[in-house]
């Protein structure tokens, strides 16, 4: 995830966010030890979801989550699935997607904080459309993915194309 500031607020909103986040899922028990671990996904071989993974992350110039319930860690993977990205609108269609697989709160908090991040910049406005965010819901739907129980490290090993046939998430 991008970290999205406004002039009204120079601390970056979306770390408020994932910090909110952490203690919630502490007092519900929910944190996990890291999971990602990016020496062991660059050791792995070109095309491997796991070095997807890795590579993704260098690319966008991000660090894996490593605090936080497994839903949050995990996050940067369900980006390598869908191949969305990681502005404000690949984060949207993120969490449409997601809405689709398992319905959760959550996502449509997440949803709707982005939506607004959306409407207040006049270049992803114009990038935008309903039927994006619709259609990466019906993805969702149509996957046998669940956020909550897919376990990756299992997977990093087979190629990106075979963890995408794995939960019928059809490449875009």
């Amino acid at each position: 995830m991008q970290t999205f500031t406004t002039s009204s607020n120079p601390v970056p909103r979306l770390q408020q966010v994932l910090d909110l986040i952490d203690r919630m899922t502490e007092v519900k028990g929910l944190n996990v030890p890291q999971i990602v671990d990016i020496e062991k996904l660059r050791s792995l071989p070109i095309g491997t979801f796991g070095r997807n993974w890795v590579d993704f992350l260098g690319k966008n110039n991000l660090k894996p989550f490593t605090t936080g319930s497994r839903r949050k860690q995990l996050h940067d993977g369900v980006h390598i699935l869908t191949e969305y990205g990681v502005d404000p609108i690949g984060e949207a269609e993120i969490q449409a997607f997601l809405l689709g697989a398992k319905l959760q709160l959550t996502n449509v908090l997440l949803g709707l904080g982005l939506l607004r991040v959306i409407h207040q910049n006049l270049n992803y406005q114009q990038q935008f459309s309903w039927s994006r965010l619709w259609q990466a819901y019906q993805r969702g739907r149509h996957s046998q993915f669940d956020p909550d129980t897919w376990q990756p490290e299992l997977l990093w090993h087979l190629s990106l194309t075979d963890v995408q046939k794995i939960f019928s998430v059809i490449n875009k």
